[in-house]
């Protein structure tokens, strides 16, 4: 596996599989791997010739109390992990090498930016848009892969390619889960035993709004409501929305009839904790 953190390193590599006609696949991370992006890198090197991973904690998406400086770092293990899975290329740029100066580039999608996940973290997605286009611009993958959990961001950086022409597909990956349904995240690592039994209230939550709709009820903002109650059932938790959403434009659904997103955000003690649901409704 080649370790690189220089953009004019990837772009060497590049040029090399240019010249063999050979495809890249693109894992973006910020390291912290578990499970669920071994998954992806799994799916990466069904769909390229070589897998390449990016491992870089982007400080712009970060907002002012968030956890930039304490987020889990362990570039040792990771690289590891990496190796076992027949990865090519690891891409691990310092902050100036992806950011030699401040910016005055923005990418923003506010219509797909400004609710959920985006209402509570000004500035988040804006900052998630511009290292995706910067991490594209640099490898020049043929596949870029993503998981479903954070379905928001997906969705972002779906629109982005299309909207700028990016010569580049987008796959999504099912989220990966624990035995107990808990998604896999690198934030679950700040969790307590205590906490971590708590956090199974996110998937609960979710599974109490597919019932109700199963079960007829088809007003979003009751659906809302009755991922809420769930939530508010588990004393270790504090919600921070429940959102019921075309799955693609991310607006709220007045009332749900065909295909559905149902997302959560949660506070377990300390750590903000995401997940998703989507429905297909009969």
């Amino acid at each position: 596996m080649l370790n690189v953190t220089t953009i004019a390193g990837v772009r060497s590599r590049r040029r090399e599989l240019w010249q063999r006609a050979q495809t890249v696949a693109l894992v973006p991370t910020m390291g912290a791997l578990h499970d669920g992006h071994l998954r992806l890198v799994d799916r990466a090197g069904e769909l390229a010739d070589e897998v390449w991973v990016s491992i870089f904690v982007n400080p712009t998406q970060f907002g002012p109390g968030e956890d930039f400086e304490r987020y889990p770092r362990d570039l040792e293990r990771d690289r590891e992990l990496l190796a076992t899975r027949g990865v090519a290329l690891l891409f691990n740029p310092s902050t100036k090498e992806m950011y030699p100066r401040p910016g005055v580039t923005t990418v923003d999608l506010p219509e797909l930016a400004g609710g959920m996940c985006g209402a509570f973290r000004p500035g988040h997605f804006q900052g998630v848009a511009l290292v995706v286009t910067k991490l594209l611009a640099i490898a020049q993958p043929e596949v870029a892969v993503f998981g479903a959990k954070d379905w928001q961001q997906s969705a972002i950086i779906r629109r982005l390619v299309e909207d700028l022409n990016l010569p580049v597909r987008v796959e999504v990956v099912p989220t990966v889960r624990e035995a107990d349904g808990l998604a896999m995240s690198s934030r679950n690592a700040y969790l307590t035993s205590q906490e971590r039994q708590a956090a199974t209230v996110l998937q609960r939550a979710l599974h109490a709004g597919e019932e109700a709709i199963r079960g007829g009820l088809i007003d979003g903002r009751a659906v809302e409501r009755r991922i809420a109650a769930t939530v508010a059932e588990e004393p270790l938790a504090r919600l921070q929305y429940a959102a019921a959403v075309d799955p693609d434009t991310l607006q709220p659904l007045g009332t749900v009839t065909r295909r559905a997103l149902l997302a959560v955000a949660v506070h377990v003690g300390a750590t903000r904790l995401i997940d998703n649901l989507l429905l297909e409704v009969s």
